[in-house]
C-alpha cells in the first residue's frame, strides 16, 4: 500500500494529547490512569483509519480500548472518527507495534486484535508478520493469564501460517470461521478493508486464540 504523504499530519496529531497518548511509556503499568474508568483494556495493534476499534468502543463502553498506527498520514484519520464520537474508553497511539514491550507491562492488556495485517507473502520476510512466533511473545508479555488474540483477514496464505503458528506457539484455538460473512457470527464490526475486499467477493477468515498460562 502506497501511503499518501500528509505533512500537516504531525502537528495535527500533537495538537490532540488528549486523543493520541504523546508519551505512552509513562503509562506502562498504569494505564487504567489514562482513561476515566478502570476497565479491561484491548488493544488493536494496526488501527488503519480507525473504523473497527471506534465502533468497538462505542458498542462496549465496559472495555477501555487502544488503536496503535505507526504511519501518521493514516492515524489522523482515525483521530477525526475519535474527536468527532469524543469517546471516554478510547485512546491511539501513534508507535511501532514491535516496540509494544515498551509502553505496556505483564497484565496491562486483556485482548489483542490483528486485523487485516499486511501479509508479507515472500519467506524472507516471514518475520514481519505480526503472527510471527516473535510478535506472538511480544503480546503474551503484555497480556493477561489467558488473554486472548482475534485475527481477521481476507489473505487465505495468511490465515493458514498463523494458525499454524498459533499451534506451533501453543495458543487454544478457541474459534475459527473460513467464511465469517456467511456464518451465524453475531456483532461483527468490519474495517475499512474489511468493507473493500467482501464487497470485492473475497472471503473473511476469522479466528480467536487464547494464551494457555492460567489454570483453566
Amino acid at each position: 500500500m502506497r501511503l499518501r504523504h500528509k505533512p500537516w499530519a504531525k502537528d495535527k496529531i500533537e495538537q490532540h494529547p488528549q486523543y493520541i497518548v504523546p508519551n505512552p511509556e509513562d503509562y506502562k503499568g498504569r494505564w487504567h490512569e489514562a482513561f476515566e474508568k478502570a476497565q479491561p483494556l484491548h488493544i488493536e495493534v494496526g488501527t488503519g483509519k480507525g473504523n473497527f476499534i471506534t465502533e468497538m468502543a462505542k458498542a462496549h463502553p465496559d472495555t477501555n480500548y487502544i488503536g496503535i498506527e505507526l504511519y501518521n498520514s493514516v492515524i489522523v484519520a482515525a483521530l477525526d472518527r475519535l474527536i468527532e464520537a469524543d469517546l471516554p474508553n478510547l485512546k491511539l497511539l501513534n508507535v511501532n507495534a514491535a516496540d509494544l514491550g515498551k509502553y505496556f507491562a505483564k497484565n496491562d492488556v486483556a485482548r489483542v486484535y490483528l486485523n487485516f495485517s499486511d501479509p508479507w507473502p515472500k519467506v524472507r520476510h516471514e518475520k514481519r508478520r505480526l503472527t510471527y512466533r516473535d510478535f506472538l511473545k511480544l503480546y503474551e508479555d503484555i497480556l493477561v493469564d489467558g488473554g486472548e488474540i482475534h485475527f481477521k483477514t481476507d489473505n487465505q496464505g495468511l490465515f493458514e501460517y498463523s494458525l499454524m503458528s498459533f499451534s506451533q506457539y501453543g495458543l487454544l484455538l478457541k474459534f475459527i470461521s473460513l467464511d465469517l460473512h456467511n456464518s451465524d457470527f453475531e456483532g461483527n464490526i468490519m474495517t475499512e478493508y474489511e468493507q473493500k475486499f467482501s464487497e470485492q467477493g473475497n472471503r473473511i477468515y476469522r479466528c480467536e486464540v487464547k494464551y494457555q498460562n492460567d489454570l483453566d
